[in-house]
């Protein structure tokens, strides 16, 4: 156990490195304020505490009798007794109460573990959509100022007689849209920040920082396969369970044999007045040796078929927490592999609208003719831009499930 507080200080150590306002720095705020996570570790330290608890002996017992009317005895009156006990279990019974105690807490330290990637895999998964969202806020407001430039160029072409006046009115009604669309999605901002701040356990009013631009990456194919069941700490503590509960069987089995018990009795004799006889008035000494006789075999053979029923449920649960744990990976790889290559598409589209823009501007600048299709360019151009945002969040979410479903460590 004092290698599981020596790794936690280490990942104390390494979390206080990192920057607050980026997406580390959020996570260390959360691994060391989140309420379920300390709940988990509490449950993990109120484990230890079991073990001592179980491995030592029974409290001795001592007690005390006095005589109302004393028991005559050949040297004299027994007038009070005093006797100390003390019972053993089965040879190794404490032992492997103890090892199985230690194994209940292992595994409540890997449910801690579980615990926090979930929760940074939480924290992630409320980051990545306020990224998103600013993204789009960024591109509409940014085509809100192109679309401004565009009801300059249509007054222009107007006044100089090679333009419609309805170009410039059909831009107003854009950027009034523009407007509107781009208030919606500043109020929308709000409610997310205030989920994300709740999910750090911090005050909802505080500001988020986001990273301005996210880029991705191709990963290899079978990206942290291999860490899916090995490493995964949910599998860990059903394995560990699956050892408490034999270590458990061990303890029932042991408690259906015979327990020992020695004790000392010790009387208190009054002298005789009516005779002198030998050890006259001496006090008694009496060592005592007890066996406890289990005879009801059916208590103890019902305690040692729980165990092994446990050991069953505990490895039924692994298979199927083990199904979804390989399915969740294909889908979550799935999502990954699609937004790369959506987000290839997208970089393609965009640089090719720009280039259907330019040559459209710069016919509409010699002819008059065409407006409505730079409008249209322009909005398919939008389109694109915020559709590319989109693909960059969700391969981050999903590249963030990846990272939940193999236990990386944030």
């Amino acid at each position: 156990m004092k290698k599981i507080i020596v790794i936690l200080l280490i990942m104390g150590n390494t979390l206080n490195s990192w920057g607050q306002d980026s997406l580390e720095g959020y996570l260390q705020y959360a691994y060391e304020h989140h309420p379920s996570l300390k709940a988990a570790y509490t449950r993990f330290e109120i484990a230890l505490q079991k073990v001592p608890q179980v491995k030592a002996l029974p409290d001795p017992k001592v007690s005390f009798g006095f005589f109302i009317s004393p028991v005559e005895t050949r040297v004299g009156p027994q007038q009070a007794k005093f006797s100390l006990s003390q019972q053993f279990p089965w040879f190794g019974t404490l032992e492997a109460k103890g090892n199985a105690a230690a194994l209940r807490a292992e595994a409540f330290y890997q449910d801690f573990i579980e615990e926090k990637n979930r929760v940074g895999n939480q924290v992630k998964m409320a980051y990545y959509p306020i990224y998103e969202l600013k993204q789009h806020i960024k591109w509409q407001e940014e085509n809100l100022e192109i679309l401004k430039s565009y009801k300059l160029l249509a007054t222009t072409a107007f006044s100089n007689g090679k333009g419609a006046l309805a170009d410039a009115l059909r831009v107003d009604i854009m950027i009034e849209n523009t407007k509107t669309d781009v208030q919606l999605l500043k109020d929308k901002l709000r409610p997310l920040e205030i989920v994300f701040n709740r999910k750090l356990n911090r005050d909802e009013a505080l500001e988020v920082s986001i990273a301005e631009t996210l880029a991705i990456a191709n990963l290899e194919a079978n990206y942290r396969k291999d860490s899916l069941t090995a490493q995964n700490p949910s599998l860990q503590a059903f394995d560990i369970r699956i050892k408490a509960a034999k270590a458990q069987e061990e303890v029932a089995k042991k408690n259906a044999l015979p327990k020992f018990g020695v004790g000392l009795d010790y009387a208190l004799v009054g002298s005789r007045t009516d005779a002198n006889p030998t050890d006259n008035g001496k006090n008694i000494f009496m060592p005592m040796v007890s066996v406890s006789l289990p005879i009801s075999k059916s208590k103890y053979n019902a305690a040692i078929k729980e165990q092994q029923l446990k050991q069953l449920m505990f490895q039924s649960k692994k298979e199927a927490v083990t199904n979804n744990l390989w399915a969740n990976y294909e889908t979550a790889r799935y999502t990954l592999d699609k937004s790369i290559t959506l987000n290839e598409l997208y970089d393609q589209q965009i640089r090719k609208t720009h280039q259907v823009i330019d040559l459209l501007q710069t016919s509409y600048s010699n002819s008059g003719k065409d407006f409505e299709e730079i409008l249209r360019m322009q909005q398919q151009l939008l389109k694109y831009q915020m559709a590319k945002a989109s693909a960059i969040k969700d391969y981050y979410l999903a590249l963030a499930k990846l990272d939940y479903l193999t236990a990386k460590s944030n």
